[in-house]
């Protein structure tokens, strides 16, 4: 029977305890299994352990996809995917706007690998315009962050299709909530779990979700690099995951209220959030996209009265912090944060400004989150 994302969430994957019949999945904390009389013995950098094949399930249902691995972080699904992808002598064609993380990996890893890069602006003109005979691989993000630029992702993954070309996005902005990658044609999807997936800022955790062809290759590299997780990890995860419908619903509710009120306020310049009207690639984001996230950014305007600095410090509810898409609200500045591995140069080209400011939204009352952020802006 075909369910709904929150019925999926709750129900998808799992696994039984014949035993006490219980209705969660039990923790298997074993890190040791018996292998005599067994084709396919259970261990945890082989990623094939009761409480890690769970959540991949649940995962697996909720993205679309046939198999899936689980990692110790995002960067960790992310760099592992990557490498078991592409070769060296190949080429990878880049968004400008991938997670700073990414942006870092190629550009201190990739050359010493052999591996060529280019990265172009979020636009499927310009990503086609950059494959050449060598590209094996595009990396690509929408939203993106921290500009919650849209890409037409169909027409990527058609382009890369027709020439024989993988496509891998991380879908962590949007969650396997807000948007499906692999429905849009893309080959293969990674999450950071710390983020959305777990949603209590109390994880590290990674994802990737394909095909079983594709995952078996991942699989390969996976336990050569060793970036498992652990069974407790895992079985939290599981846990979180069963809210994440209900969770992501709340805070992209909030997110919307909260873009149209800085909007509209005098001390802000713009306002980046997929949701807006106004917001070039609106109509793109309805297209592909189930809702519009929680994830926005804003500009301090050079007018304003506070710099940036004054106006975190002002917060009182709004949690200046790393990371995003927990439960309560956490705001940053990217350019000291998230992408400041990023030269102010490459920063200045992508459009990210020292006064641009992130604001992951959590289930906060939505009034509460406005006031705060009024007081600190006056």
């Amino acid at each position: 029977m075909r369910t709904h994302k929150a019925t999926q969430c709750v129900h998808a994957g799992g696994h039984e305890d014949p035993h006490t019949r219980g209705d969660t999945t039990p923790l298997y904390t074993s890190s040791s299994f018996e292998y005599l009389d067994r084709e396919d013995f259970p261990y945890p950098r082989a990623f094939n352990t009761p409480n890690q094949e769970a959540v991949v399930d649940k995962l697996c249902e909720l993205e679309g996809a046939e198999d899936g691995l689980l990692f110790s972080s995002g960067m960790a699904a992310v760099s592992t995917a990557t490498l078991s992808l592409v070769s060296p002598g190949e080429h990878v064609v880049m968004l400008d706007q991938l997670y700073g993380g990414t942006h870092a990996f190629a550009t201190e890893e990739f050359t010493r690998m052999g591996i060529e890069y280019s990265f172009v602006d979020t636009d499927a003109d310009a990503i086609v315009a950059a494959i050449t005979p060598k590209t094996r691989l595009i990396m690509i993000e929408s939203p993106t962050n921290p500009l919650l630029q849209i890409l037409d992702v169909r027409r990527v993954a058609e382009a890369a299709r027709e020439r024989g070309i993988l496509t891998l996005t991380d879908n962590t902005f949007a969650s396997p909530v807000g948007q499906n990658p692999l429905a849009l044609g893309v080959d293969v999807v990674a999450h950071s779990g710390t983020k959305y997936l777990g949603g209590h800022s109390d994880l590290c955790c990674g994802a990737v979700l394909s095909s079983r062809v594709l995952i078996e290759r991942v699989r390969a590299m996976a336990r050569n690099l060793g970036g498992s997780l652990n069974a407790i990890t895992c079985y939290l995860l599981e846990r979180s995951l069963k809210t994440l419908s209900l969770r992501f619903e709340r805070q992209a509710s909030n997110a919307l209220a909260i873009a149209r009120f800085l909007e509209d306020h005098p001390s802000v310049d713009a306002v980046n959030y997929p949701g807006l009207p106004g917001f070039r690639g609106h109509e793109l984001a309805r297209s592909q996209m189930s809702c519009f996230g929680a994830m926005l950014s804003f500009e301090i305007g050079r007018n304003a009265s506070l710099s940036v600095p004054d106006f975190l410090h002002r917060l009182k509810l709004i949690t200046p912090a790393l990371s995003l898409g927990g439960i309560e609200s956490l705001i940053s500045c990217p350019a000291e944060v998230s992408h400041d591995r990023m030269s102010p140069e490459e920063r200045h080209r992508v459009g990210i400004t020292d006064s641009l400011i992130r604001l992951s939204v959590g289930i906060e009352h939505v009034d509460d989150l406005t006031a705060d952020l009024g007081q600190a802006l006056v």
